[in-house]
């Protein structure tokens, strides 16, 4: 029994020390692909490529000075230089953290469960081998390193894979890869994911109303515990305890007694107040956390920033004229940084907060009324806080803001909050506020561009989310003008498209102040999930779209890796599957949705409808149990099991139900993030099998 149970922990220790893959489309530089208009000359990409005409013409140049002159091998060699244009090139040609020479060749069967297409099967990296081993060419790319794996590009006279490697086995080792359920290998064409059947739909999405608040943002507590955060637009936060699934239990919150209140600072009108907040991931030892807001200059004297209309952007404030009433830039985003500390003695225990600023991190006039976005987000991955910002109002985005890297309007910023610059940093890089650069992000210092800039393009962001399985997979939904509401996978550098798309759709703005940007000179990532206003209501301008949360929780195992997403006016909501998975490839189907009879507080239906009154969903919300919640202006509801509202799921009767105790240690996704768990479960299991032989 001993040997059993100590060989099943040793399997398992062994399954967490490999990193996990995520194949879905990305280039080499972490950039999106581009959709192309045509075939590229040299290399055979159509549709969607990492290269564009100049990077296809540099390969042609490099295929050329090898000189190769036997047809067959050139044809190989050919494929393997452009491998770098495929979609999926950051995974083809790396290894961890290690950039590669040559694509990962294809050297063995593929797994059954791959998302890989079978045409993978075959073992590309020995075709590659016996075509190539005796022919020979310049400047080859599979020269050894001295540890014998694959080295970097050498410049060398002709020369064999005979000259490097002594056998095929010895080659195949060092450049051949297998594809398995979460990775993929090169096999001489494009790569091609299965196309699988799409699975049915969930029969229905049951809520239960466990609170009777209306609130704008939620956050889980940092700490892991059954708590989470709640944020109204006015400018209060609240912390609250969330009832187990099944208790019977609302929401524990005293409405009298916020977290912290800073409507003192805080702007509130219909298009105003609190738009986002954000705990630091560290909160529950360093007590710090955001607030992003709007302020009003008129009424608040630390409400002062540099306008978001200038002359860096061909923008002359005098000339806007007043947007409902207000003059430009009367009205400001700002995010600000606060502290619990001093509160309890330990932030994880705090039940208040210090309503004054620590540091402000960033303020900015807004030009016009409207479209300011706001949420903030701390990256999972990297740690970094993402600020969604959008085109700053006006019909049409009249001063093409938004495809403006000058301005940070319609943008997805990046900003560095652990490490603060000096006044001399933030003059050198005419920062807008307290916060240092990424070194990642797409523009450096000195190019003109603004540096804070993540991904661009966008109209409205409104409510992004990070999968919690595969953080790669950071969402946004993006508000449209009258036509197409939007959800984008987005991705460093990537543009979306605004104003020149609306969704996929061609754009024409009735004015155009700031200038045009063709449709021909850009290469916009097109969303991948979405509706068109009539697919809510016939009536022009009444849809506006909330972007979700992937569910990750077993509560509705029906539910389990679609994405949620919603209409404003809550009378529509969608669930998106990909398929195949990793593929970026996205279809969505309205989901019926109803509120349980048992609801812990009543729920009220529409008239002559069968839909709960929600009101307007404002926003979603995610747990540390990972369960998922409607922020509406009726209250707040949580996803339940479909049985409670009669809805058929066929794994819920299979599936359990308990979640993971918010104590419990970490989840397998951050186990295999951290090498020294990993090899303290590995050296334990290691011992145990030892001692169950003995």
């Amino acid at each position: 029994m001993g040997r059993l149970l100590a060989s099943t922990l040793l399997f398992c220790s062994l399954l967490l020390l490999f990193d996990a893959s995520f194949s879905h489309p990305l280039c080499i530089d972490s950039t999106a692909p581009l959709s192309l208009n045509t075939t590229l000359k040299f290399c055979s990409y159509n549709a969607s490529s990492c290269c564009n005409s100049t990077e296809d013409l540099q390969l042609q140049k490099q295929f050329e000075a090898m000189n190769i002159s036997d047809s067959r091998c050139a044809s190989v060699m050919k494929s393997i230089l452009c491998a770098r244009c495929d979609p999926f090139s950051a995974e083809l040609f790396t290894i961890g953290s290690t950039p590669r020479p040559v694509p990962i060749l294809c050297n063995s069967t593929i797994s059954a469960n791959s998302s890989q297409s079978s045409q993978a099967a075959n073992n590309f990296c020995s075709n590659v081998w016996d075509t190539c081993q005796n022919v020979s060419f310049m400047k080859s790319p599979f020269a050894p390193s001295l540890k014998g794996q694959a080295g970097l590009p050498v410049n060398s006279n002709f020369s064999k894979l005979t000259d490097f490697w002594q056998s095929k086995t010895d080659f195949c080792n060092a450049f051949g890869g297998a594809s398995s359920t979460a990775s993929v290998c090169f096999d001489g064409q494009p790569v091609m994911l299965n196309n699988t059947d799409i699975p049915s739909p969930p029969l229905g999405l049951c809520l239960e109303k466990i609170g009777n608040g209306s609130y704008l943002s939620m956050a889980a507590h940092p700490d892991g515990s059954n708590r989470a955060f709640f944020a109204s637009q006015q400018g209060k936060i609240w912390l609250a305890t969330i009832p187990d699934q099944g208790s019977g239990g609302s929401l524990g919150l005293d409405d009298s007694n916020p977290f912290v209140d800073l409507t003192d600072e805080v702007y509130f009108d219909t298009q105003f107040g609190m738009m986002g907040i954000a705990f630091h991931p560290n909160f529950a030892h360093n007590g710090r956390f955001f607030a992003s807001f709007n302020c009003d200059k008129a009424k608040w004297s630390g409400c002062t920033g540099r306008c978001s209309c200038n002359s860096d952007v061909n923008c002359d404030p005098s000339k806007l004229g007043t947007d409902n009433g207000a003059q430009p830039c009367q009205y400001q985003s700002v995010v600000a940084e606060y502290t619990a500390n001093g509160t309890a003695s330990q932030p994880s225990l705090a039940t208040s907060a210090k309503p004054t600023e620590v540091r402000r991190i960033f303020t900015m006039g807004l030009p016009y009324t409207s479209h300011h976005g706001g949420q903030i987000l701390f990256g999972p991955a990297d740690g970094y806080l993402y600020f969604m910002m959008g085109d700053g109002g006006g019909t049409g985005d009249p001063y093409n803001f938004s495809q403006n890297k000058k301005s940070l309007l319609g943008k997805i910023m990046r900003l560095d909050v652990d490490n603060e610059p000096s006044a001399a940093e933030i003059a050198k890089l005419n920062l807008w506020g307290n916060y240092s650069i990424p070194k990642d992000n797409p523009y450096e210092e000195g190019t003109g561009l603004q540096p804070e800039i993540w991904a661009y393009g966008l109209r409205n962001p409104w409510r992004c989310s990070f999968d919690s399985e595969r953080p790669s997979y950071f969402m946004c939904a993006d508000v449209g003008q009258d036509r197409y509401e939007e959800v984008d996978i987005i991705t460093k550098d990537g543009n979306y498209g605004w104003r020149v798309y609306e969704g996929p759709l061609l754009y024409t703005p009735p004015d155009s102040p700031g200038g045009n940007t063709t449709p021909s000179s850009i290469s916009p990532i097109f969303p991948v999930m979405g509706y068109t206003h009539s697919d809510v209501n016939q009536k022009e301008g009444s849809a506006s779209i909330t972007g979700g949360y992937f569910y990750r929780s077993m509560t509705d195992p029906c539910m389990y890796g679609r994405y949620l997403y919603a209409d404003l006016y809550a009378t529509a909501l969608w669930a998106g599957i990909e398929n195949p998975v990793d593929s970026g490839n996205f279809s969505s189907s309205k989901i019926p949705f109803s509120c349980a009879a048992d609801s812990p507080l009543q729920c009220s239906s529409l008239p002559g409808s069968s839909l709960p009154a929600l009101g307007y969903i404002y926003s979603f919300g995610e747990d540390n149990r990972k369960d998922i919640y409607l922020l509406a202006s009726s209250g707040v509801y949580r996803v339940i099991r479909p049985s409670r509202c009669n809805y058929t799921c066929s794994k819920e009767n299979v599936t359990s139900l308990a979640s993971p105790s918010p104590s419990s240690p970490k989840s397998h996704a951050s186990q295999l993030t951290d090498p020294c768990n990993n090899v303290v479960l590995l050296f334990s299991s290691l011992l145990l099998l030892l001692l169950g032989f003995v």
